[in-house]
């Protein structure tokens, strides 16, 4: 193959700055896991700050990490300058620090410690189309790891970006008709206690596997909401879906398995439902073209590591849905940190 060597007439106004950026793209997620490891955003909760002569001796460290540390973190917007040294943003006070509603670093550490050393094997899964976050030999899926610790670790992350998705979920859609909501595999609840929270009529179930409706029961009992929210314990593909729901939510459940595993979990649905009961898949969809967005396709490859799945699009999800039986299916757009939107549809 012959080979053009480009002159700079050629190339104009281009250079390789976008290619330095995303290939130090992991400069800043590593500063952040740090920092988040070392609970900075914890220590300087409430408005307190700290120099680098302070954090280092708290953190028995030398100064000149901690400064470098502290530098990162401002560059981010994890930090600002106060009168007396760095302070939290509103961003890490919000979400930074230990303890509070909607921490975020749960997710944060779960990415470093979980899928950071998965994503170094990406070439590994291509080339075997295999998951690198965990052993098919010896485990039926990532969901049933031994390990609790790390269970809990992946169910706590995901709570705090579930919560918010499920907020623009909430406002997307129209469930003012819906009286019985089944999540399935709804993992802590999230979207259970915000949509409930939204509608105030509807009642919920949560449904996944016996040890992480512990987790849901806990969640929903800090949101004061076990009159309206139950938990039931399962196993979405072995066993039935409970009757009584007029509303099927899958929300980041397709991405994870398969389109013969979804698809029959869709049959499992229709079968399940009422007459004119719906079924809503809320995800990270894939573009029809298949170009985009970022967040969907590079999630497709995240699901490369960790599961048997990828990222759909729409108009995939639309077809299952019609082989179902289902009618009237229809894709609404939003903008949420688990989702780029939802396809609905229901029974005829």
């Amino acid at each position: 193959m012959e080979v053009h060597n480009p002159t700079p007439e050629d190339l104009g106004a281009l250079t390789p700055v976008p290619l330095m950026q995303i290939s130090t793209g992991f400069w800043a997620f590593k500063t952040l896991a740090a920092a988040n490891e070392l609970d900075v955003f914890t220590r300087l909760a409430g408005g307190a700050e700290t120099t680098a002569e302070e954090l280092a001796r708290e953190l028995a460290i030398e100064q000149r990490p901690a400064e470098m540390l502290l530098t990162g973190c401002a560059s981010l917007g994890l930090l600002e300058r106060g009168d007396h040294g760095y302070r939290n943003t509103p961003l890490s006070e919000g979400f930074l620090v230990r303890g509070t509603p909607y921490y975020f670093g749960g997710l944060v550490t779960m990415f470093d410690r979980r899928l950071y050393p998965g994503w170094a094997k990406l070439t590994e899964a291509m080339r075997t189309n295999r998951p690198t976050t965990w052993d098919p030999e010896r485990e039926r899926s990532m969901f049933e790891r031994e390990d609790p610790a790390l269970l809990d670790t992946f169910w706590e992350a995901m709570h705090s970006l579930s919560s918010f998705t499920a907020r623009t979920l909430a406002d997307a859609i129209d469930l003012d008709a819906a009286t019985r909501l089944l999540d399935v595999g709804g993992g802590s609840g999230a979207f259970a206690i915000e949509l409930c929270r939204r509608y105030r009529s509807l009642r919920a179930t949560v449904f996944d596997l016996p040890h992480v409706i512990d987790i849901a029961a806990d969640k929903i009992a800090d949101a004061d909401l076990r009159d309206r929210v139950a938990v039931h314990g399962g196993d979405f593909f072995a066993d039935a879906l409970a009757p009584g729901h007029d509303v099927h939510l899958y929300s980041m459940i397709m991405h994870d398995w398969n389109e013969e595993h979804d698809r029959l979990l869709l049959r499992k649905s229709f079968d399940a439902l009422p007459s004119g009961g719906a079924v809503i898949i809320s995800e990270l969809m894939v573009d029809d073209d298949k170009t985009g967005p970022p967040a969907a396709a590079l999630m497709s490859l995240n699901m490369l590591i960790e599961t048997e799945g990828r990222n759909y699009t729409a108009s995939e999800y639309i077809a299952w849905l019609d082989d179902a039986g289902f009618i009237e299916p229809r894709a609404v757009r939003f903008d949420a940190p688990g989702a780029t939107g939802a396809v609905i549809a229901r029974k005829p």
